[in-house]
């Protein structure tokens, strides 16, 4: 193993970080920066593309159990429950879906400034995937028939205290989202 000495010198919160992490980590010095070293190496497209503001909201969320990782198969098992022979869910369920997108409205009055910022943290926390067309249309596709009334239901409630309207238009496998 080739050893190589180096100097550094560290600015107040540089030096700040490596005492916390000799602290947390109980290890030495030299091997916090090693291994600092080493996970910038690994991740250096992810630290030269700048923070993720969005994500590292996502992850305050996760850690303080506001949101759950929740697998895909689990929420389509979820959702196939709740329907009738018909396909549709009960009325109890909708007001369920309901009381939560409306907390969410209230939540989103000041944070979304436009559809797309709506669309985009959705797409994040994993519940469709959409594509912007121009300056106020989207085109959102969702993973299955479910999660597109589920999710179609809570987008409709919750924008309702939001600057904006919206208009969809119902495709085959996709719907179009419109800021009016």
């Amino acid at each position: 193993m080739v050893s190589n000495r180096i100097t550094v010198s560290l600015d107040e919160p540089a030096n700040e970080a490596l005492d916390s992490l000799v602290e947390e980590t109980g290890s030495k010095q030299s091997e916090v920066v090693r291994q600092a070293l080493q996970f910038y190496a690994e991740n250096l497209s992810a630290a030269q593309e700048g923070r993720d503001v969005r994500l590292e909201e996502y992850h305050r969320m996760l850690s303080k159990g506001e949101h759950v990782m929740l697998d895909i198969d689990f929420l389509h098992a979820i959702l196939n429950y709740v329907e009738d022979e018909d396909g549709d869910p009960p009325q109890e369920f909708f007001d369920h879906v309901d009381s939560v997108s409306e907390y969410h409205a209230k939540e989103y009055e000041d944070r979304f400034n436009d559809i797309g910022e709506l669309l985009d943290w959705m797409s994040l926390c994993g519940f469709l995937t959409v594509r912007q067309s121009d300056d106020t249309t989207y085109h959102v596709v969702f993973p299955s028939r479910q999660v597109r009334w589920f999710m179609m239901r809570f987008i409709q409630k919750s924008v309702v205290d939001l600057p904006f309207d919206i208009e969809i238009e119902q495709g085959v496998s996709k719907v179009i989202v419109s800021e009016k």
